[in-house]
């Protein structure tokens, strides 16, 4: 299995931060003029970061000429008066600690993470067999929870054991979760590393610390340099997200991290919410017209798969999927085939601008190209780090593919399908596609290609698909 992101190498996350935040409906305000003027950023900014109790809110708005009470105002009316939704999730930070009315800010929303009851194990672990794919068959055990640097959450580890006593048998995952059971942060860091947990604790610097907490956590050598990109919002509200780099003697990687709205801690994992259906979600995001694709479209079951051409179990997977699983379910099953090249991989992404190169000169051809370019990996291995070669050789099982070479030619030197890939990779992004193959069978995720474990992903899915007839 190859992963987009490895602690092994050296990667860097983004965070997202409250830079930028206007409201034009906090107006400010001279009490002894009676003029108003709206916040200004750095006005906004002050105010926010401050974390104080309800019961302060009102002096410190006074301090900085704000005007509006936030305690007896729901967050449509402040939406209304002009704030923005990083604004919203910011005074929700400041105000949630007083009780106020019923339908206020600070009694319908959530602090950072909300209440401060345990969150459930059974729910946490029914949420990773289903977004990660795990099988039934295969244990998933949680650790007791202890204590997080951010007091907002628990940390636990996470096994999964398929009692087959081999050396890959367990595997173990640090993870952490929010006290009111909203989110979890599946984390970079390896189990018993340098770092406690994946959320690392920023000093007085505040995000000028990433760079520092970065190298601490990673134990990275003092000659790799590593530098934080802008601040910027995320998909979550809570949280910041920032694009952190490491450069090691001019090789660059990359890897996006999280920081929490108040700056003082760094999210180093991966942050999925907790009320949200994996397959439902992935049901509603998978792109499946005008996709390079085998089997008929009325199959009962859909696997929509995503690759990288240099990934040797994507090869062993692709193998399956044309030997095994499409010849037994001949009529069931219906593939669709999306590329996802890892950022290192060298060969990877000129192999994927052909691939689609032959899908976009004529569809028929993609399939058999494909296997062919899967066929040939260790060829592609031993010239990886020549590009002419590569070209070459892609070009070469082209023509054996039955492909127009001139028009190939045409198409990968202008990359004339890049933006086909670049759709598959946005795609993957917002299924939280880490790693490859993954897969997912109506929508349910399967990540690698184990046969036995494939065979009963498909099974279910004909089972499931029967039940709703």
């Amino acid at each position: 299995m190859t992963k987009n992101s490895s602690t092994g190498r050296v990667i860097l996350a983004g965070l997202c931060l409250l830079a930028g935040v206007l409201c034009s409906g906090g107006q400010a305000r001279d009490d002894s003029q009676g003029s108003r003027k709206p916040l200004t950023e750095t006005e906004i900014i002050k105010l926010l970061k401050g974390h104080v109790a309800t019961s302060r809110v009102e002096d410190l708005a006074r301090e900085h000429g704000v005007s509006f009470d936030i305690t007896s105002r729901t967050e449509d009316e402040l939406r209304e008066a002009g704030a923005t939704t990083g604004l919203v999730a910011a005074l929700r930070e400041i105000s949630h600690h007083t009780p106020s009315k019923e339908g206020t800010l600070a009694k319908s929303s959530e602090h950072r993470t909300g209440g401060v009851k345990e969150p459930s194990s059974d729910k946490i672990i029914q949420y990773i067999r289903e977004k990660f794919g795990v099988p039934g068959s295969t244990a998933v055990i949680l650790d007791p929870f202890h204590s997080s640097p951010d007091p907002e959450f628990l940390d636990t580890i996470v096994s999964v054991d398929d009692g087959k006593s081999t050396a890959a048998s367990k595997k173990s995952s640090e993870i952490s979760v929010s006290k009111n059971g909203h989110y979890l942060v599946m984390g970079f860091l390896a189990v018993g590393g340098a770092s406690p947990s994946s959320i690392v604790p920023l000093g007085s610097g505040g995000v000028n610390d990433i760079p520092r907490g970065v190298q601490e956590a990673f134990r990275l050598a003092p000659s790799i340099t590593v530098s934080k990109g802008l601040i910027r919002t995320s998909p979550f509200p809570n949280f910041f997200v920032t694009t952190i780099t490491a450069d090691n003697a001019g090789k660059k990687s990359t890897l996006d991290a999280y920081v929490t709205l108040d700056h003082k801690f760094l999210v180093l994992g991966n942050i999925y919410d907790l009320s949200v259906d994996p397959r439902m979600k992935a049901l509603h995001t998978l792109i499946l017209q005008n996709q390079p694709e085998t089997g008929p479209r009325n199959a009962p079951v859909t696997i929509v798969e995503f690759a990288d051409l240099e990934c040797p179990t994507c090869a062993r997977a692709h193998e399956l999927l044309e030997k095994t699983i499409l010849p037994t379910y001949a009529g069931k099953v219906r593939v669709i085939f999306k590329e996802f090249p890892i950022q290192y991989h060298e060969f990877a992404m000129p192999a994927a601008i052909a691939d689609q190169c032959a899908y976009r000169i004529n569809p028929a051809d993609y399939l058999p190209y494909r296997t062919l370019i899967f066929q040939h990996q260790g060829e592609f291995e031993a010239i990886k780090a020549n590009a002419s070669a590569v070209r070459d050789l892609l070009l070469n099982l082209g023509q054996q593919a039955g492909i127009n070479n001139v028009e190939l030619a045409g198409c990968m030197d202008s990359k004339a399908s890049l933006p086909r890939i670049e759709a598959n990779l946005k795609e993957a992004k917002a299924l939280d596609v880490n790693s490859t193959p993954t897969f997912f069978i109506n929508g349910r995720t399967m990540i690698g290609a184990a046969p036995d474990i494939f065979t009963q992903a498909i099974e279910e899915a004909l089972l499931d698909s029967r039940k709703k007839k």
